[in-house]
């Protein structure tokens, strides 16, 4: 069967000793059906492949550090939803670890994320058990992790992008509302879920407001923002790293494992390993004249 090979590489990538061992790995593991199609000169192209030994070549592509997407002929690949993890996805690092460390506990608590986010513990567990060990904090905390935030790279121009082209775009994190808010207004989502901490008397009480959103509160949401939008689920899009995210990503037309754990690689028809998150518009087959200019990635 034939189809479009899409490969993103790190900005400028795409290029010299890079190139022509792309080609080879690309030459041993499909039929090359014609010349490529760049969207981004040296970063991001289309090629037409027939036959392709899926696994081998996205192997060999990331063995160079090059991120790969395989599409069918007559697929629609631009999307109308957007629906977003934040931690480790939209933005850079785990909030919650880092609220730890204004307690002076961020290796305990990143222990246990790690170990939720590779799917080895139940998730509201995790997080009742993460939140507990912060009882007490002051809640001038959440500020000061906030504004040590930052955006993933890319980020803002996915966001941006998908809106100037009409699609609706949501932010749908484990995490917690008091940075939720905040990041989902500056990226410029227009929709945003995260878990509530508890606060009374200006410090946290290591409780969380009921009910917890984990990864059937994720696929929930994915149902509603398609239902809000019109559209089906093949017209979506469903990004995060970890195993809360999985059930959306799976469910989504193009669900992407973004820099994810083993697990959500494994079982994500999209990854992006390499690259940063305009790899997804370019899965998309958005141009890089398409893409809206963000201050911020």
């Amino acid at each position: 069967m034939s189809g479009v090979l899409t490969l993103v590489a790190p900005t400028g990538k795409l290029s010299g000793l890079t190139w022509e061992r792309v080609c080879h790995a690309v030459a041993a593991h499909a039929q090359v059906l014609g010349p490529p199609d760049w969207l981004a000169a040296e970063t991001a192209c289309d090629w037409p492949v027939g036959g392709a030994d899926e696994a081998a070549l996205r192997a060999a592509l990331d063995a160079i550090f090059i991120d790969c997407a395989f599409h069918d002929h007559g697929e629609t690949r631009r999307k109308a939803a957007l629906i977003a993890d934040m931690d480790s996805t939209m933005v850079q690092g785990e909030t919650l670890d880092e609220l730890a460390g204004e307690a002076g506990i961020k290796d305990r608590i990143a222990a246990i994320t790690i170990r939720a986010m590779r799917g080895e513990l139940d998730f509201a567990a995790a997080l009742t058990e993460r939140v507990a060990a912060l009882e007490g904090l002051e809640a001038a905390a959440l500020e000061r992790t906030l504004a040590r935030t930052r955006n993933m790279p890319g980020a803002e121009a996915l966001v941006a992008t998908m809106q100037a082209h009409g699609a609706v775009c949501w932010l749908v994190s484990g995490g917690f509302t008091a940075f939720t808010a905040p990041v989902a207004k500056r990226l410029g989502f227009t929709h945003q879920q995260g878990n509530t901490l508890e606060v009374a008397n200006g410090r946290l009480t290591g409780r969380v407001t009921p009910p917890i959103l984990d990864r059937d509160a994720k696929l929930a949401a994915l149902h509603r923002l398609v239902d809000k939008t019109g559209v089906g689920l093949e017209a979506a899009v469903a990004v995060g790293d970890g195993a809360n995210d999985l059930a959306m990503i799976q469910a989504a037309g193009m669900g992407v494992a973004f820099q994810a754990k083993p697990a959500v690689r494994k079982a994500a028809r999209f990854q992006v390993n390499h690259a940063d998150l305009r790899a997804l518009l370019y899965f998309q087959g958005y141009r890089a004249a398409d893409i809206k200019a963000a201050a911020q990635d």
